[in-house]
């Protein structure tokens, strides 16, 4: 696009004229649709022209034919005539009421169907990051505005039109020269007032996106709070907060500051023809106007023309331009999504050199390499790097966990990297991963590399907010790194779109996800075309015949909120261990459950085809992996749980905690 042609769509977006010309055709269809009911709508509106005609030629004719004659009866005759006018206007009201909703139910529904399909498609159909948060916004609180603006629209302009008619005619039965006095006031009103309406637009339109862009930081916000916290981002996130608010409050003040403008031009459109009228009475008398005619004129203007045009003038100052914006934002073309920066790779830290042991090879390119010990499972080999400046942020994992996986007849791993004749793909293979929040933050994970054999069953321990989730999400493909490749099965998870993930990986996080309907809809989520007899296997290796008794067997209704924590964890474990996906990551998924389910259940996983790693929640956790990958604030140390142990200074302390005591090796 070039820069006059994003110009003239900032000007479009920012007068409204562009939202008018794109809400023009479906709003034709939309009315042309309801044809039946605009028409109902039009026939008990006549009713009120009628009411509005009457009630000033009423008066009109109660003081010229009437009082001012003599003629007392006929007087109060032709005020009862205008009094049974104003009194059948409630069954008129009730009339339009229940037309009203034949146009603003509709709506709604409609709106809400394309919010829904307009949020669900990109986040189905997209990669990670697809997902559109300001949908809530617009579900809920804009579709909302949305029909109580159209519904407060219809009414009043509906009101004005056929009020304004018989007002109107009215002025014209009594004398033409009333006209000639009131329409240009009430024009010049009307007309100062519609000059408004672009501004407020754009105000309104700014105010609802700074309300969106709030409501997405927040949400982000809330879902990177263990991270945030992690990495020291916190205070960065926090004002980036308050700029937001203040944005909000100032888009909010604009449109304040444009409201008082249209309520002065409401007062000049309200005031001024009254004040004509009694100015040009002695040129009106001179024309032969009565004094009945000038009172009716006068209730005309202060009982029906004036009331309705004040509230023709505040609809669509309010409602009017409202619902010209929330319905652009709703079924207007689809914005662009903001992209979360992306860091750029950081460049590699000079790494201190240690001096070669005997026996042991240094790696090509990586100084101060250990070799493990050989082995019949894959072993690590580790380079430490320096430990970050104190203050610098959030602690970063910078050491390489690296196992290459063995061939056929191979007795040890081989330490040469990343060899290009491997038997076998590895399960998972993070090559030199690097993730930060912030172009400045300190990186949770730094050059990470890491390789999972197949079948292989692989614990992750660590402290609190070290990076153990953002590992996980990072291998799920829910999370991009800042840099490095992540690949699951031989293929890179990063931009993949969610189908292809779920066929790659099931992610197991601490709160499980468990939905109303039968339990073995539950069971089968991940595999709707799994046969009973699996289905009886799934249990069956989970424990889980207590539970499917207790609800009345698998068929059973299921009411989330009836089931424990540990009984909802139990249920989603079931259901990974049914899911065809080769990989496994169970973050903390076993917190709730006592040791000796949890046992079982890490158990049956392990022994399922496929590999797992698993965020170990307790000592005996990381005991029954293959192997253990410690993420420290400074290294990552991989091997058995008696090679960690003897490797691993934060792991030994760990496990002292986790036992009460010193830490024991097996």
């Amino acid at each position: 696009m070039t820069r006059r042609a994003a110009s003239a769509d900032t000007r479009e977006t920012d007068d409204g004229s562009g939202a008018v010309r794109r809400l023009a055709p479906p709003a034709r269809r939309f009315l042309a649709r309801r044809s039946g009911v605009l028409v109902r709508l039009a026939l008990w509106s006549l009713a009120e022209t009628g009411q509005a005609f009457l009630v000033g030629y009423g008066v009109a004719q109660a003081v010229d034919q009437g009082f001012l004659a003599g003629d007392t009866r006929r007087g109060l005759l032709w005020l009862t005539v205008a009094l049974v006018a104003v009194l059948l206007g409630a069954p008129v009201i009730r009339g339009v009421f229940a037309q009203l909703a034949g146009l603003t139910e509709p709506l709604r529904d409609g709106l809400v169907r394309h919010a829904v399909d307009r949020s669900l498609g990109p986040a189905a159909a997209g990669g990670p990051g697809g997902t559109d948060r300001a949908a809530v916004s617009r579900l809920t609180n804009q579709v909302e505005i949305a029909r109580d603006s159209f519904a407060g629209l219809v009414l009043t302009l509906r009101s004005f039109v056929f009020t304004a008619a018989g007002a109107l005619l009215g002025l014209l039965s009594l004398h033409p020269s009333l006209l000639v006095v009131v329409l240009p006031p009430l024009s010049l009103g009307l007309g100062l007032f519609l000059v408004t309406l672009r501004p407020m637009a754009a105000a309104q339109r700014r105010a609802l996106a700074a309300d969106e862009a709030l409501g997405d930081h927040a949400a982000r916000s809330r879902a990177a709070l263990r991270d945030l916290t992690a990495c020291g981002t916190g205070p960065a996130a926090a004002r980036r907060g308050a700029e937001l608010i203040e944005g909000a409050a100032a888009a909010a003040r604009v449109l304040a500051g444009w409201a008082a403008v249209r309520t002065a031009a409401l007062g000049v459109a309200g005031h001024l023809p009254v004040l004509a009228l009694l100015l040009a009475v002695p040129w009106l008398r001179g024309r032969g106007v009565t004094a009945g005619a000038l009172l009716g004129a006068f209730t005309y203007l202060v009982q029906s023309l004036l009331p309705a045009l004040h509230t023709l003038m505040t609809a669509l100052g309010a409602a009017g331009s409202r619902l010209l914006v929330v319905l652009d934002r709703i079924i207007g073309p689809e914005r662009p999504q903001p992209r979360p920066e992306r860091p750029q790779p950081r460049p590699e830290r000079p790494r201190a050199a240690e001096p070669e042991r005997a026996g042991e090879p240094e790696r090509a390119g990586e100084p101060g390499s250990v070799r493990a010990p050989a082995a019949t499972r894959p072993e690590p080999a580790l380079a430490a790097a320096p430990r970050p400046a104190p203050g610098a942020g959030g602690a970063a994992v910078t050491a390489r966990a690296t196992a290459a996986i063995p061939g056929p007849g191979d007795d040890a791993p081989n330490l040469g990297g990343r060899p290009a004749d491997r038997a076998r793909t590895a399960a998972v293979e993070l090559r030199s991963v690097t993730l930060s929040y912030g172009v400045r933050a300190e990186p949770v994970l730094d050059s990470l590399d890491l390789c999972v054999a197949p079948g292989e069953h692989l614990a992750v321990v660590g402290p609190s907010g070290i990076g153990k989730s953002t590992l996980t999400r990072l291998i799920a493909g829910t999370l991009a790194p800042s840099g490095g490749e992540v690949r699951v099965d031989g293929r890179e998870v990063t931009g993949r779109p969610p189908a292809e993930l779920a066929a790659l990986r099931v992610l197991m996080p601490q709160e499980a996800y468990v939905f109303s309907g039968t339990l073995s809809d539950n069971l089968t989520y991940l595999r709707p075309g799994a046969s009973r007899a699996d289905l009886d296997a799934a249990v069956d290796a989970l424990g889980l015949w207590p539970l499917v008794e207790r609800l009345g067997g698998l068929d059973a209704p299921l009411r989330p909120a009836e089931l424990s924590h540990g009984e909802r964890q139990l249920l989603a474990l079931t259901r990974a261990w049914m899911s065809p996906a080769p990989l496994l990551l169970l973050d903390e998924a076993t917190c709730h459950l006592d040791p000796a389910a949890e046992a079982r259940a890490e158990e049956a996983l392990a022994r399922r085809p496929g590999t797992l790693l698993v965020v170990a929640h307790r000592l005996s956790s990381a005991v029954r992996a293959d192997r253990v990958l410690v993420l420290d604030g400074t290294d990552a140390v991989c091997g058995t749980h008696d090679e960690v142990l003897d490797r691993s200074p934060l792991y030994r302390d760990l496990t002292g905690h986790w036992q009460g005591g010193p830490a024991r090796r097996r």
